[in-house]
């Protein structure tokens, strides 16, 4: 909880998260469920979320509500430390 604060509080707009937001459609993750984004998404980190069958989306606007980074993972804490490097 103390990294998502320490992002939130960096943060000069909103922040999204959004986890297995494709259980919602009764999908699984595969190609068409993230076909806009697959391409930042490393093969890595793209096979283990589709192991998992876990989808976790952070979206954040570090400078103002103009523009964002997003950022896919299986693990939360992960995708955290990812957006938090953005700052450092």
């Amino acid at each position: 909880m103390e990294k998502l604060n320490e992002l939130i509080r960096k943060s000069k707009a909103s922040i999204t998260i959004e986890v297995n937001n494709h259980r919602d459609y009764y999908e699984t993750i595969d190609v068409n469920t993230l076909d806009e984004d697959r391409e930042g998404i490393c093969d890595d980190i793209w096979n283990k979320m589709i192991e998992l069958d876990m989808c976790i989306r952070i979206q954040v606007y570090p400078n103002s509500p103009v523009s964002f980074f997003v950022i896919y993972h299986y693990d939360m804490e992960k995708a955290i430390d990812i957006a938090l490097e953005y700052f450092n």
